[in-house]
């Protein structure tokens, strides 16, 4: 549904998006994770044809960006990195302006989507705050069912029930087979929704990584407090983990998935007063790839 080749955009003093590839399937949701100037929004820009690239190509769904780009939007919901509306009309004049530029002829999912994200329509635009512009801009994007949807940074400004439902609709779109392309600086929200993730670092792909294969290689992280302080030394020649921290009778270890089982028969054979466990999170696993 989406294709991206060798695409590039050099804007000069390493700015820009570099020999980018990129294939998304029918129906996937893809998380397109970096820092602000990696080139997220660039790339975005150049998927929906607002921006020429230098070099390279991108199509959705079998159609040039740039030359069709009048015609990918039209089965396509998108939500801006930064919200500029018509600060004169009300939440209902926009949603009504934008469903007739998009012929849009039901009109159920949108009053839909208003309930569901909590939305006072009756308010000028130039009065309401950036969350409440946020969620105007998630019924615009979604309201007229779309097959792919192109999300820069969905959910800025929105508190965290807000974020909750967010994911729950990218949940029902998935079911429903909607292509989902959505950049995110929130990690909780990608490792809940998205199947795979784009690391993009300083313009470069860096990494296409399977969200279930992260799940399964991720390490473990045991806080272990020792009976016996003098024990610690033998615990960790003895059990397959590697030493994080050290405070006292106090070890923090990490610990390969394959080598669980290993590690807890090992422990069995010191005595132990607590042990508290936790999972590497994808925001660590994303920061070592900048590291």
């Amino acid at each position: 549904m989406i294709k991206i080749q060798s695409l590039q955009k050099d804007y000069g003093n390493g700015k820009g998006v570099f020999d980018l590839s990129l294939h998304i399937p029918e129906g996937e949701v893809f998380g397109f994770l970096g820092p602000n100037g990696a080139g997220k929004t660039t790339t975005i820009r150049m998927l929906l044809g607002f921006i020429a690239p230098d070099a390279g190509q991108c199509h959705v769904n079998g159609l040039p960006s740039f030359a069709q780009r009048a015609k990918i939007m039209s089965d396509l919901g998108y939500v801006p990195a930064e919200i500029n509306f018509f600060d004169g009309m009300n939440g209902m004049d926009f949603l009504k302006f934008m469903g007739k530029l998009r012929q849009m002829h039901d009109t159920s999912r949108r009053d839909e989507l208003i309930r569901y994200l909590d939305i006072d329509t009756s308010v000028r635009i130039s009065r309401m705050s950036k969350g409440m512009k946020q969620k105007i801009a998630l019924v615009a994007a979604f309201m007229h069912r779309p097959r792919i949807l192109v999300l820069d940074e969905p959910t800025s400004g929105l508190d965290p029930l807000m974020q909750h439902r967010f994911n729950e609709m990218i949940v029902q779109e998935r079911e429903r087979g909607t292509t989902v392309f959505m950049s995110s600086h929130s990690f909780e929200e990608v490792e809940r929704t998205c199947s795979r993730i784009g690391i993009i670092r300083q313009g470069h792909l860096v990494a296409v990584e399977n969200i279930g294969a992260l799940h399964k290689s991720k390490q473990r992280r045991y806080t272990l407090t020792l009976a016996h302080a003098e024990t610690a030394d033998k615990l960790l020649e003895r059990c397959p983990c590697k030493l994080v921290a050290r405070n006292g009778n106090m070890l923090t270890v990490s610990v390969n998935a394959e080598d669980i089982n290993g590690f807890i028969k090992a422990l069995g054979r010191f005595e132990l007063t607590d042990i508290c466990s936790e999972t590497i999170s994808l925001e660590e696993l994303f920061m070592q790839y900048y590291k």
